[in-house]
């Protein structure tokens, strides 16, 4: 089956400016880009005739960082993102285990809450949770999954008490008399988050296919599985196999004990390493060293304004050992750091490492910071040094860009997502949503980029605005280098894999302003249509 595409703006992401007039697909690969004639040329005569009617053709968009597992199974959730305060996170939930009727004893989970923008500027509390239910374990999770809070029935279950000592790379709050109060940040909230969200997990072949909806209705290709491990690797090949997978999964398995599992997993599953089975591959690890700026959980080398630098999660031995090994197994890192401070620590480690490191093709790893919210100039230009990746979270911006400016002050809460420093130091940067932490909208990333406007309308950062062309890049060809892909994807190019997403209009020609809403009407996966509006 051959389809042709004309009549719109076909943008090509092979050069600022480069359009072509048709696109011919062929078995799911471009079979020809160029002038309208000479494509049409080409075609059988069984071609279907695509007229964009004015509208715009691009690349497939590719998400560089998001846990793919993680969001439908999100979706099925209380959602507390659009609660205010208190009393509307306790009536929200009550009515969330009434309609589901959940018997007592099981689990009562919210999702997306955020202090910042409660009328209360705090994080709800075992008490507040109570109210809830005393019957059931409640626990209600931070937007950015780096802080919970708990119930009491949940803390006991848990074996949290309050004469219990502080936990290593983690913080739990307690009330001015001493007891716990119920919030828990990093390491300190694994047992409540991770444990409780397992049986959700595990559902999450029945909610596949309106989370994998999220990202086609977005033109979103290419996706990645952040925290992958043997369970959700099981899980998306299953789907894949029973053809419910309609997008390219990369999964990247994160470092526990070291060996363990990550070591497992490669020796189960050698045919993906990074390669494709089908839609899934290993892409390589993930490590993560702090939490979030917006939790005030990210960790700084300077202190916040009000006080305390954050929370580094691992000791720089194991750290060491992560990079040590990521390097003899010739395998791409991508590493969580928000703060400067838990930069240093990735630098610093990869840097030993390196130089310890007898792999040949320790050169072209492209290993990757993920976020980058408080990135120095000087650490980026450490990373250029090594080839490194900065995947960049641009949506902070606005969607927390005057929190950052209460949190850090105008210079550094300005700075966040320094874009503009990655493409002057030569860096192949890209965009990344996090989802389910944020809606999966590259656009808004794009826009964001351009733009960088916070949800007051304050523009921060001036010095860090990049074209529209060059924050396009970050989701097309820049996100397929990251997933070491460009030579398949990223552009419109014959031989590429036919991954096209179809727009109302060009990104390029309205104003920045409105790039944001601009909608997709389809979504092509390997010439096949999977999404329409």
């Amino acid at each position: 089956m051959e389809t042709l595409y004309f009549n719109g703006d076909i943008i090509t992401m092979e050069g600022e400016g480069q359009y072509v007039e048709a696109v011919l697909v062929a078995d799911g690969k471009i079979k020809a880009a160029g002038a309208y004639d000479a494509v049409a040329a080409q075609k059988s005569a069984d071609c279907e005739l695509v007229d964009l009617q004015g509208k715009t053709l691009m690349p497939g968009f590719i998400d560089a960082h998001g846990h793919a597992t993680m969001t439908p199974a999100f979706a099925s959730l209380c959602d507390l993102s659009v609660c205010n305060n208190f009393d509307e996170i306790v009536d929200a939930m009550k009515a969330f285990l009434e309609e589901r009727q959940i018997p007592a004893g099981e689990p009562v989970i919210g999702v997306n809450y955020d202090n910042n923008f409660l009328a209360e500027q705090a994080h709800p509390t075992r008490d507040v949770l109570d109210r809830v239910s005393t019957e059931h374990p409640v626990s209600a999770v931070h937007v950015s999954i780096h802080a919970a809070c708990g119930n009491s029935y949940a803390l006991k279950n848990i074996n949290y008490a309050d004469d219990m000592a502080d936990v290593p790379g983690g913080e739990v709050g307690r009330y001015e008399d001493g007891r716990i109060n119920g919030y828990l940040a990093e390491a300190a909230m694994y047992p409540l988050v991770f444990g409780t969200l397992a049986k959700v997990m595990a559902d999450v072949a029945a909610v596949w296919d309106f989370g994998q909806n999220l990202y086609l209705s977005n033109g979103i290709t290419t996706v990645q599985e952040g925290a992958g491990n043997q369970g959700n690797l099981t899980l998306l090949n299953a789907l894949d196999q029973a053809g419910k997978v309609k997008m390219d999964v990369v999964v990247f398995p994160t470092f526990g004990s070291l060996g363990g599992e990550i070591d497992q997993i490669r020796e189960a599953n050698p045919e993906q390493i990074k390669q494709y089975k089908g839609h899934i591959k290993v892409g390589g690890y993930k490590l993560v060293l702090d939490g979030s700026p917006q939790a005030r959980t990210a960790w700084m080398t300077e202190p916040y304004v009000g006080g305390g630098c954050g929370v580094p999660i691992l000791e720089d031995a194991f750290v060491l050992e992560c990079m040590q090994k990521a390097l003899a197994d010739d395998m791409q890192t991508l590493v969580h750091c928000n703060g400067d401070a838990a930069g240093d620590q990735f630098l610093n480690a990869f840097e030993t490492a390196y130089n310890e490191s007898d792999n040949a093709n320790k050169d072209n790893l492209r290993f990757t910071m993920i976020h980058c919210q408080t990135a120095r100039r000087d650490q980026f230009e450490k990373m250029a040094k090594y080839g490194m990746i900065p995947s960049i979270f641009t949506g902070h911006v606005n969607y927390w860009g005057d929190v950052h400016m209460k949190n850090f002050g105008d210079v550094r809460g300005s700075r966040v997502s320094p874009v503009k420093d990655a493409l002057d130091l030569g860096l192949v940067y890209n965009f990344h949503t996090d989802t389910p932490v944020t809606r999966p909208d590259l656009m808004h990333s794009v826009w964001a980029a351009v733009n960088r406007v916070t949800r007051s309308g304050r523009v921060i950062g001036e010095d860090q605005k990049v074209g529209v062309y060059d924050a396009l890049k970050a989701i097309t060809i820049n996100g397929a280098y990251a997933y070491f892909e460009e030579d398949s994807k990223g552009s419109i190019k014959e031989g590429k894999r036919a991954d096209l997403t179809i727009l109302n209009a060009n990104p390029l020609k309205v104003d920045p302003m409105a790039i944001k809403d601009i909608k997709v009407v389809e979504t092509i996966k390997d010439g096949v249509s999977v999404y329409k509006a």
